[in-house]
């Protein structure tokens, strides 16, 4: 009897150990991290250049009557610029952002002027512009936003001196001028934070831009006496551009990441 019960004492032991060790070596189950965070409400700045198309749908009128002498016909040019602005953004129900901004482009953007009738060309060069606008923006990632645009935008054109189609000065001008219309585009922002590298607060922005200028009768002048010739020129102007622009954001502060 003694040592039946020895026995079953030693089985029970072994028993227990076997399920205390069990219990010992259970892994640990680490919590799951928090998805990355961002705040992009806040005041930011850029700068930067690109390049742009311009078309104008034109036509030649009698100065004095404002009969069409010639058909309405598309003439066009490119060229490039540079920008700089400011704006601020609200980042609102996690993933969108709306915000506000104005920003100025200076450069050389030229398009073809003529008038067929006299057998003389020029060029028209867009020498400034100004926008002014909203935009509205969803968070592809926390420190990546794609967004369109739109807003009010004004346009400051340069002297327009004629030639023959040879290339002859003929004396003959059209006087700078300025219009206004209206833009739409997009573009996409992100984080340089990129390839290891730490640069809080910094962005760049990749942004098409599409405005429309009002539809304006230039005469042309006489360049000694500034005295009309008696044509003049009725042209819109549509204008196309694509910029990269570098970003800085005053209160940049994510995204962040729990650690443990």
């Amino acid at each position: 009897m003694k040592k039946i019960l020895l026995a079953l004492t030693a089985v029970a032991a072994m028993t227990g150990s076997a399920s205390a060790a069990d219990l010992a070596a259970r892994p640990y189950a680490k919590a799951p991290m928090p998805a990355p965070v961002a705040n992009w409400t806040g005041f930011y700045v850029f700068g930067g250049g690109g390049g742009g198309l311009s078309n104008a749908d034109q036509s030649v009128v009698d100065t004095g009557t404002g009969t069409p002498l010639t058909i309405t016909q598309r003439q066009g040019g490119s060229g490039w610029f540079g920008t700089v602005g400011a704006g601020y953004d609200w980042q609102f129900s996690g993933t969108w952002v709306a915000g506000v901004f104005a920003d100025g482009q200076f450069g050389s953007i030229r398009a073809t002027i003529q008038d067929p009738t006299l057998g003389i060309t020029g060029n028209q060069k867009l020498e400034t512009s100004w926008a002014a606008g909203v935009r509205l923006g969803w968070l592809v990632a926390p420190n990546v936003l794609s967004y369109v645009n739109g807003g009010y935008s004004g346009a400051h054109f340069g002297q327009t001196n004629f030639t023959t189609l040879g290339g002859t000065p003929v004396g003959v001008h059209l006087s700078s001028y300025d219009r206004h219309g209206w833009f739409v585009g997009g573009g996409v922002e992100n984080s340089l934070n990129i390839f290891g590298i730490t640069s809080p607060g910094w962005f760049m922005k990749t942004e098409y831009r599409s405005a429309f200028y009002n539809a304006k009768t230039q005469d042309e002048l006489f360049d000694v006496s500034n005295l009309p010739v008696g044509n003049s020129i009725r042209a819109n102007s549509w204008n196309q551009t694509i910029s990269t622009s570098l970003v800085y954001r005053f209160n940049w502060t994510g995204p962040v990441v729990a650690k443990y």
